[in-house]
């Protein structure tokens, strides 16, 4: 049952791939599938701000990868429309606003890596005027803009045409998001960067030594940028250990974040890979297997969007006053979006 507090509190979540799962479905049962199948449990979570990534999978890669950005593109819009009772999808922080106070699940679209543009920067305001408002340049491999963190070994920075897809979003009004960014590529936004930033879904290094999560001299570097990084629920990026995949773990990253980066710079992120693949056809993201994670390893209770009260529950318990809980679990992210969108 969800506790008053998460009642009360706007919650945000910058990080789920229902998309892959929707847009996998027959487009006529896009709006229907998310309504039967996604809706409740965003309900049950108290989800109130969901920003909705653009994952482009392996097999479609790079052939396929601008049609397929497309596709997903069009189903948000397919989904919010058939929708309209529940959810908006928003392109600026008043439409935030707007859908907030009547009651409706606020999505926001994003794009992960932008392989359907590559160094074509110049298809960003394309997909600007499409809905995307946040945006990263790399996932785990190498783009023809940035390293992403798989890579962290090359030390690279940006690209030339990383620069000008940096520069060109910041014109744009787009944010930035530095999650799966290599850290040299991190500190070379951080240097150039005259916005604040967002890390979607990264967690904390220094509780677990690996290149997705973010160490504290970057915890601190998006903080003094204004930016707000939100914690990954991903377990094998929380702990190492299998019986160490816990609530516990995951709030001892929230509580480190918050600790280091101020708690005006910490949220959630919680990147629900177990409930998207169990949802997906056909299956999703093999290469995950390959970089020695389990896809499917997940917190229990928190395989999905209906455990996010826990998360709320748990940090309640450890003693934190209720204003600062109501600003991890949204009102941080809620507040950079009214001031970037």
């Amino acid at each position: 049952m969800t506790i008053p507090l998460h009642q009360r509190a706007v919650v945000a979540d910058t990080h789920n791939d229902l998309l892959m799962a929707v847009s996998a479905r027959p487009p006529q049962q896009w709006a229907s599938f998310f309504r039967e199948q996604w809706l409740p449990q965003l309900r049950d979570g108290g989800v109130d701000l969901q920003i909705l990534p653009v994952f482009i999978d392996d097999q479609y890669l790079p052939e396929g990868a601008l049609r397929q950005t497309l596709r997903m593109i069009e189903c948000a819009h397919v989904l919010a429309e058939g929708n309209p009772d529940e959810v908006s999808l928003c392109l600026d922080a008043a439409a935030i606003d707007q859908a907030l106070d009547a009651g409706k699940i606020a999505l926001v679209l994003a794009m992960e890596s932008m392989p359907g543009i590559d160094a074509s920067v110049e298809l960003i305001p394309t997909m600007h005027r499409l809905g995307v408002r946040v945006a990263s340049i790399a996932h785990f491999g190498r783009t023809p803009l940035a390293d992403g963190s798989g890579q962290d070994a090359t030390g690279s920075r940006l690209t030339s045409h990383g620069v000008e897809a940096l520069r060109e979003m910041e014109r744009l009004g787009m944010i930035f998001d530095v999650s799966h960014l290599g850290a040299s590529g991190v500190a070379h936004v951080l240097e150039l960067a005259t916005r604040p930033v967002i890390a979607t879904h990264s967690s904390a290094r220094a509780l677990r030594d690996h290149h997705r999560n973010l160490t504290d001299d970057q915890l601190r570097a998006v903080a003094a940028n204004g930016g707000v990084v939100c914690v990954n629920f991903f377990a094998p990026f929380l702990a190492e250990r299998t019986e160490d995949m816990t609530l516990d773990r995951l709030l001892d990253h929230i509580e480190h974040v918050a600790s280091v980066a101020g708690i005006d710079h910490v949220g959630l992120g919680p990147d629900f890979i177990r409930e998207v693949m169990d949802d997906l056809t056909p299956p999703c993201c093999e290469d995950v297997h390959a970089r020695g994670v389990d896809p499917k390893a997940a917190i229990p209770g928190l395989e999905g969007p209906r455990g996010l009260p826990m998360v709320t529950e748990g940090l309640l318990a450890r003693g934190l006053p209720e204003k600062d809980v109501m600003r991890i679990v949204g009102g941080n992210v809620h507040r950079l979006l009214g001031e970037l969108l």
